[in-house]
């Protein structure tokens, strides 16, 4: 039986920085050699990554130092570090990750200082260590086989701080960006959360919540530089498996994205759903519809949360021939869902269900893309390979009304 998808959940209540996360990455088990080849593979023979034991006001913890081995590094761009992922012998969703966060970053820093997000200089954080906190925490979480992330609030202390552009309040302008939309909290006085570390959060994790119901596996404590005294300043990261929980239904607020379009090859739309969909939306779909002069075309919608939603506009508009789009907020309802995977012409399927208030089955739905492969292995349609998925998940007790079933493990 297929295992579970891995869930991340970011415990960010004492602060954040790019370094503790990844510290706490490295200590729930990620190989520190895995971040290593993954940071050379953007930045080769660039800086070097190690990791230490620390005690933070009496909470052990993981350190990890980003010391450069060659002399005078450059304060790079966004275009250019964008440049220099995509050109990495990465793996794709390392990549993909990677890209996000510090497109979120310069999206965040370009407003905050009134420049052109593809020309802003990563000086304030600094371009190497950043490079090196962002790709590790990707690397770290692709090694763990994480495909979801959701985080708490956001301390991001008080008072004042010393940067590149003089005496700054705290939260510094980058940090009160990013966290626009998400729930941040002061949690103590000085410094407590950089740009990069709030960045990666507001682009990897889907739902600022409470530590969610999940089968915990392991749990890694980063540690920051600071020790302070009655407060451990330490970053916790629980990585595990979702699990439903009867009696809640998740509401959150998103946005859709449209644009009505009726001059691109109809050959495109495909790529176009998928591009988006792969690049973080929740959802993305088209609707036919009849513009002035009776002219058939279609209108693209896209689903996703408020962090993604400038990039994911940006990229609607670049990959379609709209001339511009519009959005609007809106309530999701999701119903508390989980997955069990079953064995058809002895290839495993697996069937995603969603629950009601009571905890019974309200849906079982065997997913289509294991079923189309699936059905090329046992050279059966795929029509039939998913009657004998939906028969193979009643026989295990998937069906309409009955209490969910509790997995082999």
């Amino acid at each position: 039986m297929a295992e579970p998808e891995r869930h991340a959940w970011i415990d960010a209540g004492a602060g954040i920085a790019g370094d503790m996360l990844l510290g706490a990455l490295v200590d729930t088990g990620a190989p520190l050699s895995a971040v290593q080849d993954a940071v050379d593979a953007v930045v080769p023979g660039t800086v070097r990554v190690t990791a230490h034991e620390v005690t933070r006001a009496g909470q052990r913890g993981t350190k990890i130092d980003v010391a450069p081995i060659a002399a005078d590094q450059p304060h790079r761009r966004w275009c250019d570090i964008r440049e220099l992922i995509a050109e990495a012998p990465l793996h794709p969703a390392v990549a993909a990750s990677a890209q996000r966060v510090f497109e979120t970053l310069a999206a965040a820093e370009g407003r905050v200082h009134g420049v052109d997000p593809a020309q802003v200089h990563f000086h304030e954080v600094g371009a190497w260590d950043s490079i090196a906190d962002v790709v590790g925490v990707c690397a770290a979480l692709h090694w763990h086989e994480v495909r979801s992330v959701s985080a708490g609030p956001i301390a991001v202390g008080s008072g004042r701080v010393t940067g590149a552009h003089g005496d700054l309040p705290v939260p510094v302008p980058a940090v009160l960006e990013l966290g626009t939309g998400w729930e941040l909290l002061a949690g103590g006085t000085g410094e407590l959360a950089t740009p990069t570390g709030v960045a990666i959060v507001r682009a990897l994790a889907a739902t600022c919540e409470p530590l969610p119901p999940m089968r915990v596996l392991t749990v890694g404590v980063g540690a920051g530089t600071r020790d302070i005294p009655g407060r451990a300043n330490v970053v916790r990261v629980c990585i595990g498996e979702r699990t439903a929980v009867t009696g809640q239904a998740v509401t959150e607020e998103l946005w859709v994205l449209e644009a009505n379009v009726d001059d691109l090859d109809p050959r495109v739309w495909p790529t176009v759903l998928t591009e988006l969909v792969d690049a973080g939306a929740a959802d993305a779909w088209l609707t036919p519809i009849l513009m002035k002069k009776g002219r058939p075309a279609h209108t693209l919608s896209v689903l996703c949360s408020v962090g993604d939603r400038p990039r994911l506009q940006d990229l609607v508009h670049s990959l379609t021939s709209t001339f511009g789009s519009r959005s609007y907020a809106v309530d999701r309802v999701a119903l508390q869902r989980d997955w069990r995977t079953v064995e058809v012409h002895g290839r495993p399927v697996r069937i995603k269900v969603s629950l009601d208030a009571a905890g019974r089955i309200l849906h079982a739905t065997p997913e289509f893309e294991d079923a189309a492969a699936a059905a090329r292995g046992a050279n059966v349609s795929v029509r039939q390979l998913l009657d004998d998925a939906a028969a193979a998940a009643a026989a295990h007790g998937l069906h309409t009304g009955a209490l969910l079933p509790p997995t082999d493990s």
